[in-house]
């Protein structure tokens, strides 16, 4: 690379000459610093320079200069990823954020959604119809990054992810060439833009199916510590006849001020369990109740929310510019012994903060997109997830080595791969092959081969083309 002066007077020329309808912030830009920041506090990486792209035709000018300058390339949509993956040293960033529009056709139930969008800009435009894409608990995420990975979320057992949602793409692939991919057009790579992630090109629009959104019910539960294992046994007996209408969640945390607990709990973990639904389906809410009723006896707060308050009913717990850091896994099973290892996990968080959530899966993650989507282990019953979150740098190593034991701690239930929206970094032995499984990653590499051969896009969890040195 060229000197600094000479670099961005090169860049600046460069974008000006291709009509470069976006912002163009260079590192002495004074927007710069702030720009570059991701959701992350403890992501801190500086990019050569950011492209704040306005439409394909900028997407495609970005993409051209990083292949002739040799620069990595890099894509932020929410910037919401926890392992920051949306910035790199030296890359070109292209940020898609300017690119927000939401078209919505209620008589087809579909929603064409810019590559920059937001969930909330999702669901903003589709809920006054009535409608909507299941997607994430965090309203400020990225929708490029959560679909390309897969999508849980508070609907998923009932409607599946949002990967599975995805019926187009419109595609900017290395060369610069732009494909609008379909089940007609390029089907290998829309398979693979279902849950193989950002390996393949920028996707600047989605088309994605929608469904009906009507009022849900929620209901939640704290227990204290010394209930934690028996609330969680309830769970597990619950999970394999559970009606695809009910989304259960635990999560294990420190007490807040309002949990009715005693004073003397305050120092120590809760468990608090979550129940959603719709609050018009009579069976998951007789069922809901049965499931709270075997629980350990304890006060039970229920609320009737539209699906739009529910989507951004998380918003809340997750600060911008905190420190965090994810280690997520699948579990085979949750007997007592695992649940013991989560209780005692949770009272060792050495920040006080974050969580460890245990989540029941199946319903329609199972039954849905099997064979039409490149997302893996559909099959897991259940996902722990164990969150970190601190402001002082400082907690830095004991909050990985904390998350990571937590993780280790339930590796005897461990049921193979791991999501790869809650991973924090590349971290071995867990590369991409061990994530997807042999079969499924031997496919995306080759789709791989066939329309990123020189494996420009590698910033996410990297799945390398066939053949590739």
């Amino acid at each position: 690379m060229p000197a600094t002066g000479e670099f961005d007077g090169a860049a600046a020329r460069y974008f000006a000459g291709a009509r470069f309808g976006g912002a163009l912030l260079l590192a002495t830009d004074p927007r710069f610093g702030q720009a570059r920041r991701v959701w992350n506090g403890m992501i801190d990486r500086t990019p050569a320079l950011i492209a704040c792209c306005r439409n394909t035709a900028d997407v495609r000018t970005a993409i051209s200069f990083a292949r002739e300058t040799g620069l990595a390339l890099t894509v932020r949509c929410g910037g919401h990823n926890v392992a920051g993956s949306a910035v790199a040293d030296g890359a070109l960033l292209i940020d898609l954020s300017l690119m927000r529009a939401v078209t919505v056709d209620p008589s087809a139930r579909t929603a064409q959604a810019s590559g920059g969008c937001l969930l909330r800009d999702l669901d903003l435009a589709t809920a006054p119809h009535g409608l909507a894409c299941p997607a994430g608990v965090f309203s400020r995420t990225g929708l490029s990054g959560l679909a390309l990975g897969g999508g849980y979320g508070w609907r998923c057992r009932k409607l599946g992810l949002t990967c599975d949602h995805i019926i187009a793409a419109e595609v900017v692939l290395a060369d610069g060439s732009v494909l609008e991919v379909s089940e007609t057009g390029h089907p290998d790579l829309l398979w693979a833009l279902r849950g193989g992630g950002g390996n393949f090109g920028v996707v600047t629009r989605f088309t994605l199916r929608l469904e009906p959104a009507g009022p849900m019910l929620v209901r939640s539960a704290v227990h204290p510590a010394e209930h934690a294992v028996e609330a969680l046994r309830a769970c597990r007996a619950f999970a394999p006849g559970l009606s695809d209408d009910l989304h259960v969640l635990a999560g294990l945390r420190h007490a807040a001020p309002a949990d009715p607990v005693p004073a003397g709990q305050r120092d120590r973990p809760v468990l608090g369990v979550t129940l959603v639904g719709s609050a018009t389906d009579v069976a998951s809410i007789g069922e809901g109740t049965a499931l709270l009723r075997a629980m350990p006896a304890c006060a039970v707060a229920a609320h009737e929310l539209s699906y739009l308050d529910l989507q951004f009913m998380g918003d809340s717990g997750s600060a911008a510019g905190r420190r965090y850091y994810t280690k997520s896994g699948y579990l085979a099973d949750l007997g007592d012994e695992a649940a013991e290892q989560l209780v005692d996990s949770s009272a060792g968080n050495p920040s006080g903060t974050g969580s460890i959530d245990v989540e029941c899966l199946r319903g329609a993650v199972l039954r849905t997109g099997t064979s039409e989507s490149a997302f893996p282990h559909r099959e897991a019953p259940f996902m722990v997830t164990v969150s970190g979150s601190w402001d002082d740098p400082g907690l830095d190593q004991d909050g990985i080595a904390w998350a990571r034991a937590a993780i280790d701690s339930v590796g005897a239930w461990q049921h193979p791969g791991a999501y790869s929206n809650y991973v924090s970094q590349q971290e071995s032995p867990l590369e991409a092959s061990a994530m997807y499984g042999s079969a499924i990653y031997a496919r995306l590499a080759q789709v791989k081969q066939a329309y990123d051969p020189g494996n420009v896009f590698r910033s996410a969890r990297n799945v390398t083309p066939a053949g590739f040195p």
